[in-house]
């Protein structure tokens, strides 16, 4: 049986962009998640400090939501947590990429620059294997009548 909490933070790491939002702002942006394994069962988040995100949380934690839909890392996700902002320097500098590096002209010191920590609490997650995979349990599936084996899913808590 697949450990679909496990898998989420394995698959995570190959997670390009999600969508982050928080609760009762009825808008999700797209954002790139980060993983640092030195602190682990959060999800990372750079932005500049001017955005609704930042903004939002500029007064304590907030809800929010996270989603993903990689077809490339087979991760599917809708998980509710905590967003807050973060002055964890060693975070940052594990996180901070040269995609960051573009949008900021200081660089990861530029005063502009705001790390956000998502710690999720709960979640639906779906883990698929993709590609030829999926393509072939869907033919057999049609030749057969058999449900296709289209990966594992279900509710996560954190």
């Amino acid at each position: 049986m697949t450990d679909l909490r496990q898998e989420f933070w394995k698959r995570l790491d190959d997670v390009q962009a999600g969508m982050l939002g928080l609760d009762g702002q009825d808008r999700l942006v797209p954002m790139s998640p980060q993983v640092d394994d030195d602190v682990p069962g959060h999800v990372w988040f750079i932005t500049a400090k001017g955005t609704d995100l930042a903004e939002g949380v500029a007064s304590g934690p907030k809800d929010a939501r996270f989603v993903v839909a990689d077809a490339k890392s087979g991760l599917y996700a809708d998980v509710a947590g905590q967003l807050r902002q973060s002055n964890d320097r060693e975070a940052l500098d594990e996180v901070w990429s040269f995609i960051a590096e573009a949008w900021f002209e200081g660089g990861e010191t530029d005063p502009d620059v705001c790390l956000l920590q998502f710690t999720p609490r709960a979640g639906e997650v779906s883990l698929t294997d993709g590609g030829a995979k999926f393509l072939y349990e869907i033919a057999k599936s049609t030749l057969t009548d058999a449900k296709p084996d289209a990966g594992a899913q279900g509710s996560v808590s954190f």
